[in-house]
């Protein structure tokens, strides 16, 4: 099994879960300058009022990712106008500089377009990984070292620790378990890790709403969105006619025996798992159980056909290894909301994993990550492919 380093914090450099002290101190300078990119939310709204509360020099940037057409879709979302304003009022009535910065083409091309790309390629994208990886720790770090910022902070809930030995930076749940986002951020790599302030790691939601109401902050209430921040309505086929990223295209939706059952307008409105809206009858429901993007084709079973015993991760990113060299057994995450699996983990060349499951799980997606833990250590994760079956 391979070695996972144990982190052991300094005792001078850390406090007690929920006393207000950020997650790393930066002992020989308390005004270390710090950008905290600002949502328009209450997580990230409180994680600007704790690191100045701490003592740092905090700057709030917002990243406009909204295309100009999206604006009127997305009045509420983190891509919206009401965010910037919402962001701009926070680090007002906290007396800090803010800025709001273009980055539409980026998000665009990153994000959008990826979106696009992985759903005509029969996979279901995650984009809240790739605006992590691209934008939030990639595009955000670079203007923060235009202003000579040495961290940045996000309102994620997920806990950054250094190794023992000081070599490696290691990426941990949450405390609060219901809001861990540690998920979104595996495919981070060690610079920008290493660069990474996360406040809310030790908090619930409960305490960070309180860190809100105590600053008088007009987000303390705010409703969060559980939607994809660019998608109206969670409806991201009509988002993808409507953006013209897809176009419909009429083919066959198959049994498992490759009889023809009915026709759909693409495999792009369809994802594995999907028992609604098939337009077909049966005596006994069908679910999606594999998207053929060369031939255009739905394939339609039923539910036992979902499960998935085994399948292959690909451009893995570890966390605190380079890379592993011996098989090993950790719990894996196919989906968030997935309530976590025990699985082998054996490495293969060009980045890629075999994962083999302990028990069978359901609808196991290509183009979803899979993220192994340890406890609550990240030790990597990657993409999955078309499971073996």
């Amino acid at each position: 099994m391979a070695q996972v380093p144990p982190a052991r914090p300094n005792s001078h450099d850390w406090r007690r879960p929920g006393s207000g002290i950020c997650w790393r101190a930066v002992v020989a300078d308390r005004k270390t300058r710090v950008v905290v990119g600002m949502s328009g939310g209450v997580d990230s709204s409180a994680t600007a009022a704790l690191l100045l509360e701490q003592g740092f020099d905090v700057v709030g940037i917002t990243l406009k990712l909204w295309p100009q057409d999206c604006v009127s879709r997305a009045e509420d979302k983190c891509c919206g106008p009401q965010a910037v304003t919402d962001a701009r009022a926070v680090c007002h009535k906290l007396g800090v500089p803010y800025y709001l910065v273009d980055e539409s083409a980026q998000f665009q091309s990153l994000v959008i377009q990826y979106f696009a790309d992985e759903y005509k390629a029969g996979r279901t994208p995650n984009p809240c990984v790739m605006c992590n990886q691209n934008l939030k720790f990639g595009r955000l770090i670079d203007r923060a070292d235009r202003l000579g910022a040495q961290y940045i902070a996000t309102g994620h809930f997920a806990r950054v620790e250094k190794n023992q030995d000081q070599s490696r930076v290691l990426l941990k749940r949450g405390c609060d378990l219901r809001k861990d986002q540690s998920y979104f951020l595996f495919s981070l790599r060690q610079d920008q890790l290493a660069r990474a302030m996360f406040p809310l790691g030790d908090k619930t939601k409960s305490d960070t709403r309180e860190v809100a109401r105590h600053c008088q902050l007009k987000t303390a209430d705010k409703e969060e969105s559980m939607e994809i921040c660019f998608v109206p309505d969670n409806d991201y086929g009509n988002f993808l006619q409507q953006a013209k990223l897809v176009e419909k295209h009429r083919g066959e939706i198959v049994d498992l025996h490759g009889r023809v059952l009915g026709h759909h307008d693409g495999i792009e409105f369809y994802t594995i798992g999907q028992r609604k809206g098939l337009g077909i009858s049966s005596a006994k429901p069908l679910y999606v159980i594999e998207l053929q993007p060369q031939a255009n084709r739905v394939v339609v079973g039923n539910e036992t056909a979902l499960e998935c015993g085994e399948f292959i991760a690909e451009r893995c990113n570890w966390i605190p290894f380079d890379n592993p060299t011996e098989p090993f057994h950790a719990t894996v995450k196919i989906r968030y909301n997935h309530p976590g699996t025990l699985a082998m983990i054996t490495p293969l060349d060009s980045g890629r994993a075999r994962v083999q499951l302990a028990t069978p799980q359901r609808a196991v997606t290509p183009g979803q990550a899979a993220v192994f833990y340890q406890d609550d250590l990240v030790l990597g994760g990657g993409w999955i492919t078309r499971p073996a079956r």
